[in-house]
């Protein structure tokens, strides 16, 4: 499958290099490019690609607006780039929907893993921030309301032990593993599962499960 790509970074020397980067794989090509959020929405409208790669920081409309538009709309899973570690920015873009977050700053081989992953349905935060993000997330977020507490206690058994595998972090392959499931089984539970909860991203689910602290069913 050839991943689609649009890519949003006001800074025509950055966008550049991250266009050569991705059209160097020979399994995604990049069939858009914006200088600011607003025009990486109509992009995305447009041309429906499978991710969009976007800076933080835009004209118009900046990075995080873009993506609760572009997540909104359904027209792309988005990739949020940023040269700040800041808690507020991830924070916000993953208030907004994002499915993966990545700094400036990573190796040619990172950018191209974490498009792939975000294209999969996967969701992809930076190495670097992974560990402390959820669990600082899930402390300063607001208590899930009573309503979102009764979607998760009306998931089946199953989704549940899904939802708490995803809270750790782990891949469909990895849930696949340690639940002794296909993983195109994981899959379609990921994906009920974001429905019946009225989340954007399995990283929202996630975090979720954090606040919840929903118990990680033992290896199958």
């Amino acid at each position: 499958m050839t991943v689609r790509v649009v890519l949003a970074d006001d800074q025509p020397a950055v966008r550049a290099g991250l266009a050569l980067i991705l059209s160097a794989a020979a399994d995604v090509e990049v069939v858009g490019e914006a200088d600011d959020g607003a025009a990486a929405v109509q992009l995305c409208r447009a041309l429906r690609p499978d991710v969009a790669v976007l800076d933080v920081r835009m004209p118009r409309l900046d990075g995080i607006s873009a993506t609760r538009e572009i997540v909104g709309g359904r027209t792309a899973d988005v990739l949020v780039l940023t040269t700040f570690d800041v808690d507020e920015y991830v924070f916000g873009a993953l208030r907004a929907g994002a499915a993966g977050f990545l700094l400036k700053d990573t190796d040619a081989g990172s950018l191209v893993a974490a498009v792939r992953t975000v294209a999969r349905g996967e969701g992809f935060i930076a190495p670097a921030v992974t560990r402390r993000l959820i669990t600082a997330f899930a402390a300063t977020a607001p208590e899930p309301p009573a309503a979102t507490r009764a979607a998760v206690a009306a998931l089946t058994p199953r989704e549940r032990d899904v939802l708490a595998c995803l809270g750790l972090g782990l891949s469909n392959h990895q849930v696949a593993v340690r639940l002794g499931m296909a993983e195109s089984t994981v899959k379609t539970h990921v994906s009920r599962i974001l429905t019946k909860l009225d989340l954007r991203s399995r990283v929202q689910a996630a975090i979720l499960a954090q606040e919840l602290a929903l118990p990680v069913p033992p290896p199958a």
